[in-house]
């Protein structure tokens, strides 16, 4: 089955040729022209991975990428930003909201479909197992985590964060291996981009669980 994309974008020059060369590397495509039009497609379509841009009417797409993700039938899809504004605030605001990807224009049709590609080589890495350390419990073949009794609701990249630090309590994952495995030796991200999914991990599970080595890397206490 060919794998399924969204663009939402309300450039139809954009539109089209991004459409037109998805479509000759065989993805089957969907467009919409807003973030409100955007989630209405996405939730009959489903697609594998949403490619929006920041700026739209009627909802933006950072508004839209957190409205995907409140939703259950939708919050496990990939999602890239397709946008001209590159501020570092920007690309934070990106990733806080639930962004896999952030890929700022002009970039040519064939880069940013390999970028789309690696990015889904990413999503299918087959999950493992549950595993358990200092009170979280984590099951990766329900994509679900909890505290106790109570489960916490993480977006995809902040999931496989935590799942990567977790597979080895106590062990210091370097920022290196994090953006290798997380994200992809393929996928260019900002320096700042692992501190924002780990500041957000430690607003929702805790501060105590995460320790930053200094100069290294980030490791799960035990």
């Amino acid at each position: 089955m060919n794998k399924k994309v969204l663009l939402v974008d309300d450039e139809p020059d954009i539109i089209a040729i991004l459409k037109y060369n998805l479509e000759k590397e065989g993805f089957d495509v969907r467009t919409a022209t807003n973030g409100k039009e955007g989630i209405a497609v996405a939730n009959e379509f489903v697609p594998d991975i949403i490619v929006l841009d920041v700026m739209m009417p009627e909802m933006d797409g950072i508004e839209m990428c957190i409205e995907l993700r409140s939703l259950p039938k939708l919050q496990n899809i990939l999602i890239a930003f397709l946008t001209a504004r590159g501020e570092d605030y920007s690309q934070i605001a990106g990733f806080d909201s639930g962004a896999d990807d952030y890929i700022t224009k002009p970039i040519k049709p064939r880069v940013l479909i390999s970028r789309l590609k690696a990015l889904l080589r990413r999503g299918g890495v087959e999950k493992v197992v549950e595993e358990t350390t200092s009170g979280l419990r984590i099951d990766r073949n329900q994509y679900a985590v909890f505290s106790g009794d109570n489960e916490i609701t993480l977006p995809k990249k902040e999931f496989e964060l935590l799942a990567l630090l977790m597979s080895k309590p106590g062990n210091i994952f370097t920022r290196e291996i994090i953006l290798d495995t997380v994200w992809g030796s393929d996928i260019v991200v900002g320096d700042r981009t692992i501190d924002v999914h780990i500041r957000k991990l430690r607003e929702k599970i805790g501060d105590h669980y995460i320790k930053t080595v200094k100069g290294v890397g980030y490791k799960v206490v035990i």
